[in-house]
């Protein structure tokens, strides 16, 4: 057992949040390396504790508030990403900040996106919706998904329906989902998703995670009725969003046009170049992918008027459907 699992295994882990407890909240998740795990592997997935912070909104009754589960990227929290918090807080929403870098001890995952993947996270997302339906303070109706980067595809494909049955069989499931600057690369066989509204935020000269491979995800799925909505930044990098200068990461594990095949039984592959296909399933595949397809540096930095419209755009989106 790793330290962080020794420290988080000495708190008070909770299998419920009926006694309406807010801050920092340890629960149980486990850590699938990929989509493939969630899909046909969870019952050989063991759990383990991780945790999150709730904050709530300062009201002045005790009616139930909707709330959004956040999820961090690559880099980990970011000042950017309370930002937007803190506009939905003094909106009235609640929300219920994932820590699955820290839960792990690890920092970044930028130069290798191994150590903490989009399953293990989603696995914590989805944890986190069963323990805040439980809340006395949170209307279990009203429970939204958003993330940035690596977070951005948690809350982008955490609206697949197998990827829910799989880690929420009960029937839990998330009222809208919040993407910003996803990876949105899987393309799955099964094109089944939830009915609720997703909201893609992207900035449009992002070569982090390419804004063609959003275009590519809606136009399969527009086919099966999903509503997926995009919001592009004109001029707008990868982390629009924050205050930062731009700033080139040489070693940053970027995407392509190049996708990942999900098929109906959950086999992951996709194509290093044309007609060599290979298998995307466990941790030595995705590492030979990356370095088959030598794919580093990329760009992130803010722009103004991207972060300012994307601060309103979000808080009036979450307004909308919550």
């Amino acid at each position: 057992m790793s330290g962080a699992y020794l420290v988080l295994s000495r708190m008070d882990i909770v299998a419920n949040l009926a006694d309406g407890r807010s801050g920092q909240i340890a629960y149980l998740s486990s850590s699938p390396f990929e989509m493939h795990h969630i899909l046909c592997k969870m019952d050989s997935t063991p759990q383990h504790p991780v945790f999150g912070h709730l904050l709530l909104p300062n009201v002045t009754n005790d009616t139930p508030v909707p709330c959004v589960v956040t999820c961090h990227g690559s880099r980990g929290w970011v000042e950017h990403n309370q930002d937007h918090m803190n506009n939905w807080l003094e909106a009235g929403i609640a929300v219920f900040r994932v820590h699955s870098f820290d839960a792990r001890e690890v920092i970044s995952t930028v130069d290798s996106q191994m150590m903490v993947t989009h399953a293990m996270m989603l696995s914590d997302a989805f944890e986190a919706l069963k323990l805040l339906n439980t809340h006395p303070l949170i209307d279990s109706d009203r429970i939204a998904i958003s993330g940035w980067s690596l977070g951005g595809t948690v809350a982008l494909y955490s609206a697949w329906s197998p990827i829910a049955e799989s880690l929420a069989p009960n029937g839990e499931r998330f009222s809208a989902h919040l993407p910003l600057y996803p990876a949105a690369h899987m393309r799955p066989e099964d094109q089944r998703w939830e009915s609720a509204p997703i909201q893609i935020l992207h900035g449009e000269v992002d070569d982090y995670t390419p804004l063609v491979l959003v275009h590519g995800l809606m136009a399969v799925t527009k086919e099966s009725g999903v509503d997926m909505r995009l919001e592009v930044y004109p001029n707008a990098h990868h982390a629009f969003d924050s205050r930062e200068e731009m700033t080139w990461l040489p070693n940053a594990i970027k995407l392509d046009e190049r996708t990942v095949q999900i098929d109906a039984d959950g086999e992951m592959w996709g194509e290093i170049e044309e007609g060599i296909r290979i298998p995307l399933n466990e941790p030595l595949q995705r590492k030979a992918a990356f370095d088959a397809a030598r794919n580093v540096g990329a760009h992130i930095g803010g722009n103004a008027e991207a972060r300012k419209r994307s601060m309103k755009d979000t808080l009036e989106f979450l307004l909308e459907v919550l």
